[in-house]
């Protein structure tokens, strides 16, 4: 059944891409393009395969907001360790013109990160919702029967729903935020807390209700309740960021095919460009919710 909108984590996509396909892959002029290809691609089977009435991309506007950091200096630390790749680098505005010229919104917003984004979309869309990430960051966004989360692992996608983060964490459906918050999570640089794993942080979720309910009843030491105080505020998507949500539509596509064409021919994109194409015309078939 198609959803009313898929969201795209596309910072998510974009490595996956780039790391799925061989850097091998280059344009006509010998550049890397194997991270635009793989990305293009992976959004045409999306497309195909959940037939959405709506679509966008949410970007990372800023890969460590340091709002974040300020108040959890190791949040996210790897990404200063770990810059973006110089191979992947170049690619990544390239995608954005792709995008433009074929006519998928792409938004990002400065100072907030690509969960954020959809954080807000989510809240303000109407109907059933798909997001597509690999971030479990936003297993708190998922809300039965409304939000679910598409998640690649080795097999394909899983689609994540409350019952299956409870059946993977043991948690109730809605509480894997506060269930990060306390075990940490070292892909964040959340600390958690000293000598809490999975075991443990899914038994205080469930006695005290999430972080709210630890800080109200549990015995903690200052430096605990400093953590969870601050985590409370870092780590949950932001959901009501000024920016709107976009139209997710066209009427045809591309927008821009003069654009689109001389991209195509420049990065050597000819099989992508199509079957990206091709899935969306199942969007347009689709009829609108609004």
């Amino acid at each position: 059944m198609a959803c009313d909108w898929l969201l795209i984590d596309g910072s998510s996509l974009i490595f996956r891409a780039f790391h799925g396909i061989p850097r091998t892959v280059r344009s006509p002029d010998g550049h890397p393009v194997n991270a635009v290809r793989g990305f293009m691609d992976a959004l045409a089977r999306l497309v195909s395969t959940r037939q959405p009435r709506h679509l966008a991309v949410a970007g990372d506007a800023d890969w460590r907001p340091a709002w974040r950091v300020e108040l959890i200096p190791s949040y996210k630390a790897h990404r200063t360790a770990e810059p973006v790749p110089p191979d992947l680098e170049p690619q990544m505005p390239l995608i954005d013109e792709v995008l433009a010229a074929v006519g998928i919104d792409a938004v990002g917003v400065p100072g907030y990160e690509a969960e954020d984004v959809i954080a807000t979309w989510t809240a303000r869309a109407e109907g059933t919702v798909e997001i597509a990430s690999g971030d479990r960051d936003l297993f708190a966004l998922i809300e039965d029967p409304r939000v679910c989360i598409l998640y690649p692992e080795k097999a394909g996608l899983t689609i994540v729903t409350e019952a299956e983060v409870t059946r993977r964490y043991g948690i109730p459906g809605r509480s894997y935020a506060d269930f990060a918050m306390l075990r940490g999570d070292p892909s964040d640089g959340l600390p958690g807390l000293k000598g809490v794993g999975a075991v443990a942080a899914a038994d205080l979720v469930r006695r005290h209700g999430g972080v709210a309910g630890v800080l109200a009843d549990a015995r903690l030491t200052d430096g605990q309740r400093q953590y969870l105080a601050a985590a409370l505020r870092v780590v949950p998507p932001v959901p009501d960021l000024p920016v709107e949500l976009p139209p997710g539509r066209r009427d045809a596509y591309p927008v821009d095919g003069e654009r689109l064409t001389t991209l195509t021919e420049r990065l050597g994109l000819g099989s992508a460009t199509e079957r990206l194409l091709a899935a969306l015309v199942a969007l347009t078939r689709q009829p609108s919710s609004d």
